[in-house]
């Protein structure tokens, strides 16, 4: 899929392929009437390459592959261990191919190749090796009754999956649908982000030669209007797997509840993230600064709200007025980045807005505050920003990117409320030595995960997910495979 040498002993920006095409029925093929977009590389705002930009009728096709590769039971047939055998598979193949991934995230991402080999790449492969292990766990249950009868349950798959992920976790996010997904025998229609495509296209390479029969994983590249609208309304798709924004959750919600069509969503997040007087700043600080500029601050859930103990707020301010700017931001193929571009333009003009409005507002710019000249992409620089009021669209909105406001509490009290006065509830943290003070404040915050002196400590065996505007379902954990398998109990007269 790339001209980059497998195995190179330095991740380089790779030459591609001038065009990708869509993968259906174990094919690559072009789209309907060879539409395709250009792909765009966030550090240089240069094309790197073209994806195919698929038409309905391309979708109808990928879920006909999909359709028929599940009801003929090619894949859903196997017995759970050999469908685990090629998931085994498929992670040692990430493995193996890790140089290549790593090249083909960073580029099309932004992502600095020193975290994408471990955060991204080799999590992928964990997330194959853990569904593989969760195959092995589908079985049913008996279950005494006072009836006449022998009553048992069966786990099944849902048949067609239709799977919708998003810009800036590519690779990990798909993994997360796509493995667990397969683990239960269902088959895949996957629809990428249309800005961020390119692992996904090669993990279809990967789980081919792993084993993956053709038609039970099926790559549909192009834009959401036209792809994941003909998901949506698909009459012959099960069941659809949605990371994305809240705006557009409600929107796939809707069209899935009118086909009463089940559906999980991943959707945005606004994190608050709790310092209290008792914490160890020498390992708060570090954990706060992770939480806002990790994948510079395009990550649901990051922790880009700061709630500060009202008798420590100023020294916080200062510590992160001298730290932050120091965080190195530049090109992501330089081994000494830690924070890449944003994804496009239109990303980095948002948060521009967002701070231009905190300013407007009177709030204190501790530090950044403008976007980084670097080659031609879309960097904006590590941003603190304080004294905003509580109700301010600043604090109070997703901006998804590398900005963080800081606000003072008097007491535990204020600080879970405030840290609750959002709609969204996918993640959140706080920093204190007080352990029956993380207990308590833990179980106060509306969210779905919450971190303890630390942030983004995140594993395959560990569900997260949202609650109220940040969607419903869990992924991760054995939970994971209740939205992708059905109950079906059998009772039978005795």
């Amino acid at each position: 899929m790339t001209a980059l040498a497998e195995n190179s002993a330095a991740v380089t920006r790779p030459t591609l392929d001038t065009a990708y095409g869509l993968f259906i029925a174990g094919q690559w093929r072009s789209a309907t009437g060879g539409a395709d977009t250009e792909v765009i590389d966030p550090a240089t705002g240069a094309v790197i390459t073209r994806v195919a930009a698929a038409q309905e009728t391309d979708v109808d096709d990928a879920v006909a592959a999909a359709r028929t590769a599940f009801d003929d039971g090619r894949w859903a047939g196997l017995p759970a261990r050999e469908r685990a055998r090629i998931l085994t598979r498929a992670a040692e193949l990430i493995r193996s191919r890790a140089d290549e991934l790593v090249a083909v995230e960073s580029v099309d991402v932004g992502k600095p190749v020193t975290l994408c080999r471990p955060v991204d790449v080799l999590t992928a492969a964990d997330q194959y090796e853990y569904a593989a292990a969760l195959a092995h766990t589908l079985g049913g249950h008996t279950r005494p009754s006072p009836l006449p009868a022998h009553a048992y349950t069966l786990r099944e798959p849902l048949g067609v999956v239709g799977a919708i992920t998003p810009f800036n976790f590519p690779l990990i996010l798909s993994s997360t649908k796509l493995a667990p997904a397969l683990a239960a025998g269902n088959t895949v229609v996957h629809k990428p982000s249309d800005e961020t495509p390119l692992s996904a296209l090669v993990m279809a390479d990967i789980l081919t030669e792993a084993g993956v029969p053709s038609g039970v994983l099926n790559v549909v590249t192009g834009p959401g209007k036209v792809v994941g609208e003909a998901l949506l309304r698909h009459p012959d798709v099960n069941k659809i797997a949605f990371t994305g924004s809240t705006g557009i959750g409600r929107h796939a919600g809707a069209l899935a509840g009118e086909a009463l069509k089940p559906i999980t969503l991943e959707l945005g997040g606004n994190a608050a993230n709790i310092v209290f007087a008792d914490a160890d700043l020498d390992r708060a600080i570090p954990a706060v600064i992770k939480a806002f500029t990790f994948n510079a601050g395009q990550f649901c859930m990051g922790g880009p709200r700061l709630l500060v103990a009202a008798e420590i707020y100023e020294t916080v301010l200062a510590i992160l007025a001298e730290a932050v700017p120091t965080v190195p931001v530049g090109d992501p193929f330089d081994a000494a980045t830690l924070m890449g571009p944003m994804v496009a333009d239109r990303h980095l003009r948002k948060v521009e807005d967002y701070v231009t409005q905190a300013r407007t507002e009177g709030a204190r710019i501790v530090a950044g505050g403008h976007r980084i000249d670097i080659g031609g992409g879309f960097f904006h620089a590590p941003t603190v920003i304080a004294d905003l009021d509580n109700s301010s669209a600043v604090v109070q909105e997703e901006i998804f990117g590398p900005v963080l406001t800081v606000q003072p509490f008097a007491d535990e009290a204020e600080a879970i409320a405030l840290a609750n006065s959002t709609l969204y509830g996918l993640a959140s943290g706080l920093q204190t030595s007080d352990i029956g003070r993380a207990h308590r404040v833990a179980a106060g915050m509306q969210a779905g995960i919450v971190w303890v002196n630390d942030w983004a400590l995140l594993d395959p065996s560990i569900p997260f997910g949202g609650v109220k505007q940040s969607g419903f379902g869990r992924e991760y954990g054995p939970e994971v495979l209740e939205s992708y398998t059905k109950t079906k109990s059998v009772v039978i007269a005795l």
